[in-house]
C-alpha cells in the first residue's frame, strides 16, 4: 500500500474568495474523487481549524490531504487522472506553499 500526504498554505485571498472558502473548495473537490479513480483506496482532506491563514500559526499549514493507494502505479494513475488534474489547476492558483510525502507501508 502507498500513502500520499500533502499539506498546503493558502493565499489569504485568491480567485475572488477567502482562504477558508478556497480551502473548502479544495476539500470538497478531493472528497468528490472518492470512488472515481481506480486504485484509490481512501481519501481524506480537511482544513486546519486552529492555525495558519485560517488561525494564527505561521509554521502550520492550512489544509491537508491524506490518500491511500494499492500500488505506486495507482498513485501515478491518480496523479495523471483528468479529474485530479482539474483540482491541481485550481490549487496552483490559491496556494503559496506545498509539502508532500509518499511512503509504502
Amino acid at each position: 500500500m502507498i500513502r500520499h500526504i500533502v499539506f498546503w498554505k493558502l493565499k489569504a485571498e485568491a480567485e475572488g474568495a477567502s482562504a477558508k472558502e478556497n480551502g473548502q473548495k479544495m476539500v470538497d473537490a478531493f472528497h468528490n474523487l472518492e470512488g472515481k479513480i481506480p486504485g484509490l483506496v481512501s481519501i481524506e482532506s480537511g482544513l486546519n481549524f486552529g492555525k495558519g491563514v485560517l488561525g494564527n500559526g505561521d509554521l502550520d499549514y492550512d489544509i491537508a490531504l491524506d490518500t491511500t493507494f494499492r500500488t505506486k502505479a495507482a498513485l501515478d494513475f491518480y496523479q495523471a487522472h483528468p479529474e485530479h488534474q482539474a483540482i491541481v489547476s485550481f490549487v496552483k492558483k490559491v496556494v503559496t506553499e506545498r509539502r508532500a510525502v509518499d511512503f509504502e507501508f
